[in-house]
């Protein structure tokens, strides 16, 4: 069990949503080699380098066995009840039922800023979404949203179908973007155009047809994928002057045209 420290909260877990994409990334990365690991991280290659010069190779060697040996819990959504909490924290006592940033762990250590009381009619299973929401809604109010504006989503994994509902009760229209036919389905279901083609010229017709030839207002990208062609799709497919908030993770290879023209 966790110690109760200075501004922290100690909660009993209840539930906690397994993020599909974050975690497999994490898991699939723990697991590769020193190699494989090296080519996804080229900046902290560079970081070890500067460090065996600075500190010599017996200390970074240590240092980076060090990190690749140290476990790393999985899991960041979590909604329990209190058992504790520290010093600073009096805003949370014992029995409270909060939504949280925990690890998947029966006890869970959390700072008092990464939790919020849950509402007794919201049941555990949808208070255990909190974290991911929160992380569609900051998406969403960068991207600021108004009545009647047409916004693609690239990417309907969990965050993507939360980012899709969230604009949805905002009074937009949505053209939804995923090759997986089930997560198009559940897309579809909670109203939006799908489009489940990956090819540039088909994504790019269906956002002209979307929008009557005036181009998105804005696009939120909730995929994860290493390719530049979501970030080169959305300014392609946006009006001049739109919007493009990466929510997720892609390529960063920016071509200036695309952004210049816009």
């Amino acid at each position: 069990c966790p110690p109760v420290k200075p501004g922290h909260v100690l909660i009993a877990t209840r539930r906690s949503v397994i993020s599909s994409g974050t975690e497999r990334t994490i898991t699939e990365f723990a697991g590769a080699g020193l190699i494989s690991k090296a080519r996804q991280r080229p900046g902290q290659v560079k970081a070890v380098i500067e460090r065996v010069r600075s500190q010599g190779v017996r200390q970074t060697v240590k240092a980076v066995k060090d990190r690749l040996e140290r476990w790393y819990p999985l899991g960041y959504c979590n909604v329990g009840t209190v058992i504790a909490a520290g010093r600073d924290a009096a805003e949370f006592s014992p029995g409270m039922r909060v939504a949280c940033n925990g690890h998947h762990s029966e006890i869970v250590s959390v700072a008092k800023h990464l939790c919020a009381i849950v509402p007794s009619e919201i049941d555990d299973d949808t208070a255990a979404f909190t974290v991911l929401g929160a992380i569609a809604l900051q998406g969403v109010r960068l991207a600021q949203p108004t009545l009647g504006e047409r916004f693609a989503v690239i990417g309907l994994g969990l965050v993507g179908l939360l980012t899709l509902q969230i604009l949805r009760a905002h009074g937009c229209q949505v053209l939804a973007m995923d090759p997986s036919a089930e997560r198009a389905r559940i897309g579809g279901e909670l109203g939006a155009e799908i489009v489940t083609a990956t090819d540039a010229e088909t994504i790019l017709r269906a956002a002209s047809e979307f929008t009557r030839g005036g181009g998105i207002d804005g696009v939120l990208i909730t995929a994860a994928t290493d390719s530049d062609a979501p970030l080169h799709n959305a300014a392609q497919m946006c009006r001049k002057r739109g919007r493009i908030v990466l929510v997720g993770t892609t390529g960063l290879t920016l071509q200036r045209a695309d952004f210049y023209e816009k």
